[in-house]
């Protein structure tokens, strides 16, 4: 079945595919500072700029790592072309180095080969991680959702957690539990570790994040804020209570992760609308800051809070039910798009 698809010349992706390549600067001792506007391979200073996603070609295969041409485009299948390459995005995250260094091989492979390169339509996209050790959520971090709750805004941040369990894919379903009566949304930035720490300083802090992605931080509020002894981790953590993708994107990939627009849509109407640049504790603070407390790890996600506007703080209050439609998207990541069930 693969090779059906390995063999079939995909003239429109091929294209993108030489686009996006077309101004790569190869892996050099010193090199200039680059970008390319359109494409998702380019190179910044020593590091990759890449959008990464976890795909199935059937329901029966385990997810593996390709390379997103473009937000929404066609993948190339890169531990297909090299077999060193791993599999499971945690596994690629846990070799960092050599993992991005082989994947830039795999490319310019496909590239000189015109190969490997799967149409959209023809694969299942996964969240771009399944099984991180942790799974850190930080509240209260945006100045105007901390205005919209006359909250003071939080000195240190304020750290809880969710299970991986609840990760589910970008465009699957999240399930309504007969046991919440009050489901919310929130859109979250988030941010993906590719190196193990402890006690990380401010300065070094970007050196051990592979990247960002898009989060649903699905939200049962009467589980979060009225039962449960009022603690928060029942009422986040439901299975599917956390949608990621549709790609983790390198952070070279970014402009600058702590300004751009971010916002949610309930059946089309935009309920929360903010910018990054409203967050209290950036990534570079909330890496420093929870490696005081905890070793991070490859493969750990960290939710870093999200805007105003969210269901609970409406009047009157906003539930979300059956059949809605909540689209999560931040600029230059991408959208993920999530149905009520």
């Amino acid at each position: 079945m693969l090779a059906k698809y390995l063999s079939r010349s995909v003239a429109s992706s091929t294209g993108v595919f030489q686009r996006c390549l077309r101004d790569f600067v190869p892996f050099q001792a010193t090199c200039t500072r680059t970008r390319k506007l359109s494409g998702s391979v380019r190179k910044v200073g020593e590091k990759m700029a890449i959008r990464l996603v976890q795909f199935q070609l059937s329901k029966e295969e385990s997810p593996r790592v390709g390379v997103e041409l473009e937000d929404g485009g066609n993948v190339v299948d890169v531990t297909n072309i090299d077999e060193a390459i791993p599999k499971d995005m945690r596994s690629f995250l846990e070799n960092w180095d050599s993992s991005l260094s082989a994947t830039l091989r795999a490319l310019e492979q496909a590239k000189s080969q015109g190969q490997g390169i799967i149409s959209r339509s023809d694969l299942l996209l996964k969240a771009p991680i399944y099984n991180p050790e942790k799974l850190i959520c930080i509240g209260l971090n945006y100045i105007d959702h901390c205005t919209e709750q006359n909250v003071p805004v939080p000195v240190e941040p304020v750290v809880f957690s969710k299970f991986a369990s609840a990760i589910t894919e970008p465009n699957g379903p999240v399930v309504l539990s007969p046991l919440t009566n009050e489901l919310d949304y929130e859109v979250e930035l988030a941010f993906i570790m590719s190196k193990e720490g402890r006690n990380i300083p401010t300065s070094d802090a970007m050196s051990y994040v592979a990247g960002y992605t898009v989060a649903h931080d699905v939200s049962a509020r009467d589980w979060q804020m009225k039962k449960n002894g009022k603690q928060w981790l029942l009422g986040k953590t439901f299975d599917t209570f956390c949608p990621l993708g549709p790609a983790l994107v390198t952070t070279p990939s970014i402009s600058d992760p702590h300004n751009l627009g971010i916002r949610c849509r309930l059946n089309g109407e935009t309920v929360q609308d903010s910018n990054t640049n409203q967050l209290v504790h950036k990534t570079e603070g909330l890496v420093s800051y929870i490696s005081q407390f905890v070793t991070l790890k490859p493969g750990d996600v960290v939710l870093t809070g999200t805007p105003p506007g969210v269901g609970c703080f409406r009047k009157p209050p906003l539930w979300l039910k059956k059949g809605d439609v909540v689209e999560c998207e931040i600029d230059e990541i991408g959208k993920i798009r999530n149905v009520i069930q």
